[in-house]
C-alpha cells in the first residue's frame, strides 16, 4: 500500500505596499536609542530655556513677541532634530542597513519618502506639544506682566504651530542632505554651514539685493512662522511657509533622483 506524497506548502511572498514600508520605517525609527535621546533632548532644551526666560523676565524685553520669548530654546532643539533627520538617512549608509532596506524595497523611492513621512509626523507632533507645554509653563511666571497670554488669545496657537512647522521643514531639509551626502558628519556640516551659517555671511555683502534674497533662505523663512506679530526683515508667514516647503521638496527630490541613479 502506498501513501501519497505530501503536497509542499506554498509560501506566498508579502507584497511591498506603501503601508508596509511606512510601518517598517516607523519601527526602525523607534528601535534606535539615538531617537529617544535626541527627541528627549530637543524637548527638554525648549522647556528648560522657556522656563528660564519666563522666570527671569523683568520687563526689559517688552518689544519681543511673547511666543518668541518663551520658545527661544527652539533654536537649540532645531539642531537636535536636524541631527536626527540626518541619522535616519545617512546613518543607514554608515551601518550598511541601507542594503537590506533597498533589497526589501527594490523601487527604492518608497524607502526615502516613507522615512520623510514618518519623521515629519514625529517631529511636528513633538515640536507642537513641546511648544504648548513650554508656553503654558512660562506663563506661570509671566502672569500679571505685559507678556501674559493664553492659548485662546488671537494668533497664539497659530504661532506655536507655525514654529513647529518651521522646525519640521528645516529638519526635513537636513534629512534630505543626509540622503544626498550619505555621511552623518557631512550632512551635519552641510546643514550647519549651508543652511544656518552661510546666509549670515551673505548678509555682510555690500549689495542692496542681498537682504531680499536672504529672506527666502530656509532659516530666515522659518523665523517668520513662529511669531504672533510680523518679524522684522522677514517675508510674510504665508510666502515663508511656501518658500520653506519648496526648499524641503527640492532637497528631497534631488536625493530621490540620486537614490535611483547611484549604486548602494
Amino acid at each position: 500500500m502506498t501513501t501519497a506524497a505530501p503536497t509542499p506548502h506554498r509560501v506566498t511572498p508579502h507584497r511591498v505596499t506603501p503601508a508596509r514600508v511606512l510601518r517598517s520605517e516607523w519601527h526602525k525609527l523607534w528601535t534606535l536609542r539615538t531617537t529617544w535621546i535626541t527627541l528627549l533632548a530637543a524637548s527638554a532644551l525648549v522647556l528648560a530655556v522657556g522656563i528660564t526666560m519666563g522666570s527671569t523676565y523683568d520687563g526689559d524685553d517688552s518689544e519681543i513677541d511673547t511666543v518668541v520669548l518663551t520658545l527661544f530654546g527652539t533654536q537649540l532643539s532645531q539642531i537636535c532634530l536636524a541631527v536626527l533627520g540626518i541619522l535616519i538617512t545617512a546613518g543607514e549608509y554608515s551601518t550598511g542597513m541601507i542594503r537590506a532596506s533597498l533589497t526589501a524595497v527594490p523601487r527604492r523611492l518608497p524607502v526615502l519618502w516613507s522615512k520623510a513621512a514618518v519623521f515629519t509626523a514625529v517631529a511636528f507632533t513633538l515640536s507642537f506639544v513641546t511648544n504648548v507645554v513650554t508656553f503654558l509653563t512660562a506663563q506661570i511666571w509671566l502672569a500679571d506682566t505685559d507678556k501674559e497670554l493664553t492659548l485662546t488669545d488671537s494668533g497664539v496657537l497659530g504661532a506655536l504651530a507655525g514654529n513647529a512647522t518651521g522646525i519640521t521643514l528645516m529638519s526635513l531639509i537636513a534629512l534630505g542632505l543626509g540622503a544626498l551626502l550619505r555621511s552623518v558628519p557631512g550632512g551635519i556640516g552641510a546643514f550647519v554651514g549651508a543652511v544656518l551659517v552661510l546666509p549670515e555671511i551673505i548678509t555682510t555683502l555690500p549689495f542692496d539685493a542681498v537682504d531680499d534674497v536672504v529672506r527666502c533662505f530656509p532659516a530666515q523663512a522659518a523665523s517668520s512662522l513662529g511669531s504672533i506679530t510680523r518679524v522684522e526683515n522677514t517675508i510674510a508667514p504665508g510666502p515663508a511657509l511656501f518658500t520653506l516647503a519648496l526648499w524641503a521638496l527640492a532637497v528631497l527630490t534631488a536625493a530621490s533622483l540620486l537614490l535611483k541613479r547611484r549604486d548602494v
